[in-house]
């Protein structure tokens, strides 16, 4: 039986290490390098954590016709093939966005009408969020979760590194989000990272690209998964001492 939480293999906690070493995933065997696996040494890759996850992210949004991409995403990461954390959740953020922006009337700018032009932008969202790997929150210094929002700006700005203010924009996106997530502190849950870019990228499509999505309040039902979760100290607890905050 999969686990959804921890390792996937045995749902033991992961541990991390300063040293990378060689070592194989569980699942399809292949090499890798990584500073991370569980307690009883199974290793999962991106690849591996993230296939199911982001083929029902795709088909997910495709349907949906909701502006509000909270609401798109909270219900996305209720499947149980969304785990509680992974890079999954990278893919999730654009997708969620690009679906609640193109609904909300956002215009993707391409040659091939809006239908088809948001199928290629999730095509691209997908090519660019794998690259994106799991983990880096902590061992980079920025959120998949800020760096998917900034994805979904590039996309709909058509931002290259050559363009003037949308590469300005999109940046500015990414740089949004990983401040207010940094603000709430570790350890990382990727639901609250997920929320926080949301929120923020909400707010900033509205008073940068004119387009206005649907936004609400988001009470948390995972934390019974998240062995780490912050409880009372995270805003999204349901008994927060925090205040939760709308845009």
């Amino acid at each position: 039986m999969k686990h959804t939480s921890g390792c996937l293999i045995c749902g033991k906690s992961l541990v991390y290490s300063e040293i990378p070493k060689n070592i194989q995933c569980f699942i399809c065997k292949a090499d890798a390098v990584s500073i991370a696996e569980c307690e009883d040494g199974h290793y999962v890759c991106d690849q591996c954590h993230f296939k199911d996850g982001y083929e029902y992210i795709e088909n997910f949004v495709r349907a949906a016709d909701g502006k509000n991409p909270i609401a798109i995403a909270e219900t996305i990461m209720k499947s149980k093939l969304i785990n509680m954390h992974g890079p999954e959740h990278h893919f999730l953020v654009t997708a969620a966005l690009l679906a609640a922006y193109k609904n909300s009337g956002g215009a993707f700018g391409g040659r091939f009408g809006e239908d088809l032009d948001f199928k290629k932008a999730l095509e691209a969202a997908q090519q660019r969020t794998q690259k994106v790997p799991g983990g880096i929150c902590g061992m980079w210094g920025s959120c998949g979760a800020g760096i998917s929002a900034g994805i979904f700006v590039s996309l709909v700005t058509k931002a290259t590194p050559l363009s003037e203010k949308e590469w300005s924009l999109a940046n500015q996106m990414t740089a949004q989000c990983l401040n207010i997530i940094s603000q709430n502190g570790g350890p990382r849950c990727c639901k609250r990272d997920t929320i926080l870019a949301l929120r923020q990228a909400i707010a900033f499509t509205k008073s940068q690209l004119n387009v206005e999505m649907d936004s609400s309040n988001f009470i948390c039902s995972f934390f019974p998964q998240n062995s780490s979760c912050k409880v009372e100290n995270c805003l999204f607890y349901p008994k927060s001492t925090r205040n939760i905050f709308t845009l």
